[in-house]
């Protein structure tokens, strides 16, 4: 019996594994190990729908989206072409999204520690890294666009502010701060700031609405002559345009396809995880479009322009009043959205590096000097649609690892797991050969080839347009057929049996 107990190392609950303490207290000094990456405990997974839905709502409200209908439309797409196109494609992505999703909740593992799974033990760092990379891009454009807000609208409250060129400068790194020291406070605080900030989205996207409505009414005109704008592109055109929109719509989240895992593994439960994001993600990014073509329907009949960007909306209202609430609205979003899809990606995969000596904390501060490193201004001053047009090139990278990871846990693993092995170094089944997996290398490439080919050869465009999807479909394809015959990371249901502590009633949890 005390032989059957010590080889115990993870226990289940009602469908929820975690390490037992003994395993825990076993991996502390493994260099492969830290509390950051470690499962969270059941104790840990306190996230209900609610909060699930809630983070959707908070990433997916901000200035980026509110402007995704716009690049659609002044590619030739009608507004209602567009809002289409955005759904679709939210409800495509949420796919590999919910099934990543599984992995995270069932077994309390972040996105670096997953990536083990297929990767290796220290191939998971090619994964990861790639995804940081990414992720710290973003993180430095987004809080160039919010301090841009910030500095935009304080220019209307104060026009003193307005006429000093230091301006921007001072807003930038001050919204900066503001996110680095949100996410280095952890989950916890992170999941505080989604819970309230999508209330307040929710009721300042409303009084944008409203405010669009009455100044449009007050001229004489309808709902309908706001939303007067046809297509505009030319024959034959129509499927190019969409299937292009619909692979740069899938790119916008697939990042958080692949590390969705380092927020449902805070989940309540599976139901919990799945409901909240069916709930948040595909609806608001399609309600929060719409508003963004409503309001700029409505801006063209009250300004005699089209203006696209909400900060210039906000700005030509001229009321002090309006201008503090888009401040806050502005800042709000672009906090919800930056600090959950920007920073603990790349905090993990950069603590997964080095475990024992890089924390999550000292993950999320170099994240942060990686934003302002890569010098976001001159990024964004090369072209307004830059942002647009790298969401269509580095989806064609991930949509293969999406499906490898699906394939590997659904189809390759049947979602069996030994959380123990997946902290330890050659003695891990998770090792292959030197702690690398060729074969998920392999897989990655093979299916990025003809994507990536399509963007060099105009007889392959296809496969570029469409290239998330192609590149999805090949590596779930491509990754069972290498590792047929590769067993000897798979735990046996005999394995499964000897390692796992089952536990009926949750109140002996």
């Amino acid at each position: 019996m005390a032989e059957n107990i010590k080889i115990r190392t993870q226990r289940e609950v009602n469908g929820l594994f975690e390490l037992t303490e003994s395993a825990r207290n076993n991996l502390k000094n493994n260099v492969y190990y830290n509390d950051d990456l470690a499962p969270t405990k059941l104790s840990e997974r306190t996230w209900k729908t609610y909060n699930i839905a809630a983070l959707w709502v908070g990433m997916s409200v901000c200035i980026p989206t509110y402007m995704m209908a716009s690049g659609l439309m002044a590619a030739g797409l009608s507004w209602w072409q567009a809002i289409l196109n955005i759904c679709l494609g939210n409800l495509i992505v949420l796919i590999p999204m919910q099934l990543n999703s599984h992995a995270g909740t069932k077994y309390g593992i972040p996105y670096p520690v997953f990536a083990r799974l297929a990767f290796g033990i220290k191939g998971s760092h090619i994964a990861s890294i790639a995804r940081a990379v990414i992720a710290a891009g973003w993180f430095g454009i987004q809080c160039w666009i919010g301090g841009g807000a910030l500095n935009a609208v304080i220019g209307v409250m104060s026009p003193t502010w307005a006429a000093w060129s230091g301006g921007i400068w001072v807003s930038f790194f001050i919204f900066w701060a503001l996110n680095v020291w949100i996410a280095y406070k952890g989950e916890e605080a992170i999941k505080f700031m989604e819970s309230w900030g999508a209330p307040i989205l929710g009721v300042l996207s409303l009084g944008l609405m409203i405010w669009a409505l009455k100044n449009v009414h007050a001229l004489g005109k309808s709902v309908s002559d706001v939303l007067n704008m046809p297509a505009t592109y030319k024959p034959g055109q129509f499927w190019k345009i969409f299937l292009s929109g619909l692979t740069a719509n899938i790119a916008f989240w697939s990042t958080l396809a692949l590390n969705i895992p380092d927020f449902s593994r805070y989940a309540k439960s599976q139901k919990d995880q799945f409901r909240g994001q069916l709930l948040g993600l595909p609806t608001t990014m399609a309600a929060f479009a719409f508003v963004g073509v409503f309001v700029t329907g409505a801006t063209g009949i009250i300004f005699g322009e089209f203006l696209w960007d909400p900060v210039a909306v906000v700005a030509n209202i001229g009321s002090p009043i309006a201008a503090l609430l888009g401040a806050i609205g502005i800042a709000v979003a672009t906090l919800t959205t930056n600090i959950a899809a920007n920073v603990v990606a790349p905090a993990n995969g950069i603590s997964n590096l080095n475990p024992q000596k890089i924390s999550y904390r000292t993950g999320a501060l170099i994240t942060g000097f990686a934003g302002v490193a890569i010098m976001p201004w001159k990024l964004l001053s090369s072209a307004g649609a830059y942002i647009f047009g790298w969401l269509g090139t580095y989806g064609l990278f991930l949509g293969p690892l999406a499906g490898m990871y699906i394939a590997d846990y659904y189809i390759y693993r049947k979602k069996v797991i030994d959380l123990d092995d997946l902290f330890k170094g050659e003695e891990s089944r998770y090792w292959y050969n030197n702690g690398f997996n060729k074969k998920a290398v392999y897989t990655w490439i093979l299916a990025a080839i003809l994507p990536l080919l399509g963007k060099v050869i105009p007889s392959l465009s296809f496969f570029a347009e469409n290239g998330w999807i192609i590149g999805f479909l090949f590596a779930i394809v491509i990754y069972p057929v290498l590792m047929k015959n590769d067993t000897s990371s798979l735990v046996s249901a005999e394995e499964e049996l000897q390692i796992t502590e089952r536990v009926q009633n949750p109140e002996n949890a």
